[in-house]
């Protein structure tokens, strides 16, 4: 039981569990960097279609209704991707540093910011794991660090220093499970044997060690779904992405099996996908924090 309690072992399960990841990610040659370069444009599309923007407004709303403020505040926006956020942070006042590190989503960004002042949105194009965030003079120079669904919250050093940029407010998204993908469902039994299970990720650790370090926080999980309809060439592309994020084979083999499998199952050449899962917000109040070390 005391282990429950023991902030080291969390740390270092979460930092095991990580480095087993990325390690089967790297045998299946995934690039996280590059990832998102091929379906830049339809991400794009899909971030500022009338949905996108509502699910854009629904976590700010949640935001501000925790107390953030937009107006005259220092955004730091960690994977701002071709600006979801960016965008909606600076039409609210905010100034915006959008950190990303994907060409053809920076082309997108510079395109979407173009309407603001010079001086109110600028852009990093470069990853964050590779910033030395004290060599930038980073330290508490935002009212607001925001990293939504940014693979850079690996393990609780990663988290540390995002923390280290934020002066007021903190927010961390990311899966609470694997993500259900109706696809992916179907395919899994015909490359492994095995049925698809979903299994926890790394938001249990997220949340443990803030409890454990005694930070003041808010946290919601939410269910949230949607439909598509893709070409058998952008379904196998996404299937065979998406297999190898499980450290599994996409060799030539798997391929065949995978498009033999769209042409029997979809003969009309497009393919209904449903996808979505469980996801996790986090908002950490810094200024709490400094309050409980003060009375500590």
């Amino acid at each position: 039981m005391n282990d429950f309690y023991n902030e080291a072992i969390w740390e270092k399960a979460w930092k095991d569990q990580s480095e087993i990841m990325l390690k089967k990610m790297q045998k299946a040659g995934v690039d996280f960097s590059h990832s998102f370069d091929p379906k830049a444009k339809t991400f794009n599309e899909q971030s500022f279609s009338e949905e996108g923007r509502k699910r854009s407004r629904r976590i700010i709303n949640w935001l501000e209704g925790q107390g953030v403020g937009f107006e005259n505040t220092s955004v730091l926006d960690i994977g701002a991707a071709s600006g979801v956020f960016t965008v909606p942070f600076a039409e609210r006042g905010a100034r915006v540093t959008a950190l990303e590190s994907s060409p053809p989503l920076v082309e997108l960004l510079e395109e979407n910011i173009a309407k603001f002042a010079d001086d109110q949105v600028s852009i990093v194009h470069e990853p964050f794991e590779h910033i030395d965030v004290q060599d930038k003079g980073w330290g508490e120079a935002f009212d607001l660090v925001f990293v939504s669904m940014c693979p850079v919250i690996l393990d609780w050093e990663s988290v540390e220093k995002v923390l280290y940029c934020a002066r007021k407010y903190c927010y961390i998204s990311m899966p609470v499970t694997h993500n259900e993908h109706s696809l992916l469902q179907e395919i899994w039994p015909l490359i492994t044997g095995q049925s698809f299970k979903k299994k926890p990720l790394e938001m249990g650790y997220l949340l443990h060690l803030l409890y454990l370090k005694g930070y003041s926080y808010e946290s919601l999980v939410t269910r949230e779904m949607k439909t598509k309809e893709v070409t058998h060439e952008a379904a196998l592309q996404e299937v065979m992405t998406m297999l190898g994020h499980y450290g599994l084979s996409v060799d030539e083999k798997a391929v065949r099996t995978v498009a033999g499998y769209l042409e029997q199952a979809y003969p009309s050449g497009r393919v209904a996908v449903q996808e979505g899962g469980r996801f996790g917000k986090v908002l950490i109040r810094l200024q709490d924090q400094s309050m409980y070390s003060k009375e500590d």
